[in-house]
C-alpha cells in the first residue's frame, strides 16, 4: 500500500470513528432514545464525511499549487544560474560522502538532463517528491470514504440492540477494538511496534468517548 494512500485512510477512518463515536454517546447518555442517536450519527457521518473529503482535496491542491511553484523556481534557477544550481548539487551528495573523482561523476551525471537535475533538486534538496501531490480528487475520495466507513462502526450496534445502555456498550467497545486493529496495521506499513501503535490510536477514541459522554450527562442533566 502507498504512503499517502495509508495516511488518508488512517486519516479519514479514524476521524469518523472517533468524532461519531463522541457524538453518539453524548446523545445516548443525553436522550436515552435509540432513535435519536441513530439521527444524529448518520448526521454526523455524512456531514463529517463530506467535510473531510473538502479538506482532504483542499489540502491536497494546495500542496499540489506549492509543489508546482517550487518546481518553477528550480526550473528557472537551472536556466538563469546554472552554477549556482550544479553547487547545490554537489553539496548535496557531498552531504552523502561523495568525494573527489566519484562526486564529480555523480554531479555531472545528474545535470547532464535537465529534467533528472530539478528532479533532483526537488528531492533531495527540498523534499518534494511529485507522487505525492498528483491526486487531490483521489486524496478526498479515499478520505471521504474512510470516513464514512470509520462513522458507521460507533452507530451500526445501535441498530441490533435493545435498549441505549446496550448500545453505548456496544458502541464503545467495538469502536475501541477497531481503533486498535488499526494501529496494528498501521504498524504493519511502518517501523513502529503493533501494540504500542495499536494503544496509542485506541486512547484516542477512548478519550473521545469520555467526554462524548461527560457532555452528554451534562446536557442531560440541564
Amino acid at each position: 500500500m502507498k504512503k499517502r494512500n495509508l495516511r488518508n485512510i488512517i486519516l479519514g477512518g479514524q476521524d469518523g470513528l472517533v468524532n461519531v463515536l463522541g457524538i453518539i454517546l453524548a446523545m445516548a447518555s443525553a436522550t436515552q432514545d435509540i432513535k435519536i442517536v441513530i439521527i444524529a450519527g448518520l448526521a454526523a457521518t455524512f456531514a463529517e464525511s463530506l467535510s473531510m473529503a473538502g479538506v482532504g482535496y483542499t489540502s491536497a491542491k494546495a500542496a499540489l499549487d506549492y509543489y508546482r511553484a517550487k518546481l518553477q523556481e528550480e526550473k528557472e534557477e537551472v536556466m538563469r544560474i546554472p552554477e549556482e544550481a550544479k553547487k547545490e548539487i554537489r553539496e548535496v551528495y557531498e552531504k552523502k560522502g561523495f568525494r573527489g573523482k566519484l562526486l564529480n561523476q555523480v554531479v555531472n551525471k545528474i545535470i547532464s538532463r535537465k529534467k533528472v537535475w530539478v528532479e533532483t533538486m526537488m528531492n533531495e534538496e527540498l523534499g518534494l517528491g511529485c507522487e505525492d501531490y498528483q491526486h487531490p480528487t483521489k486524496d478526498a475520495l479515499v478520505i471521504g470514504f474512510a470516513s464514512v466507513v470509520g462513522s458507521l462502526v460507533p452507530l451500526l450496534p445501535f441498530f441490533f440492540v435493545l435498549n441505549v445502555t446496550q448500545g453505548m456498550i456496544a458502541s464503545f467497545v467495538v469502536t475501541i477494538l477497531v481503533l486498535f486493529l488499526t494501529g496494528v496495521i498501521k504498524a504493519k506499513y511502518t517501523l513502529g511496534r503493533w501494540f504500542k501503535s495499536g494503544l496509542e490510536i485506541m486512547l484516542v477514541g477512548i478519550g473521545a468517548a469520555g467526554l462524548g459522554y461527560a457532555v452528554g450527562l451534562l446536557l442531560g442533566m440541564i
